[in-house]
């Protein structure tokens, strides 16, 4: 396969230059600052946006009549209920076990040496 490297002149094939008047170049575009790029914007537009947003919330929080404490208590006790269900389920399936284990164990170790036995 033959492949030409050569760069075509603008017009070339095409109706006008690409953006930025340079052919095979890129636009410019300004470079980012690392703050910039970490934030998604600059620092004083995300500070606006992050104050406007939490004025809805806390005004929404207040209707709702939750404070910032009551809301972590609130999380904490949920998290604390499901952790319960989940070892008492875990509790109910260790009974299981062991109850199925009493009749399961001596019947397996009956069948063993009654085969050994042959």
């Amino acid at each position: 396969m033959l492949v030409d490297h050569q760069r075509r002149p603008p017009g070339y094939g095409q109706d006008a230059p690409p953006p930025g008047g340079v052919y095979g170049a890129e636009p410019s575009r300004p470079r980012d600052s690392a703050l910039r790029r970490f934030l998604g914007g600059s620092p004083a537009g995300v500070f606006l946006r992050l104050l406007l947003l939490s004025v809805l919330v806390g005004a929404f929080m207040s209707m709702l009549g939750l404070t910032p404490g009551r809301l972590f208590w609130r999380l904490y006790d949920s998290a604390r209920a499901l952790l319960e269900i989940g070892l008492a389920s875990l509790h109910d399936f260790g009974g299981w076990i062991v109850a199925g284990a009493i009749v399961v164990v001596p019947l397996w170790l009956i069948a063993r040496l009654f085969a050994v036995s042959r």
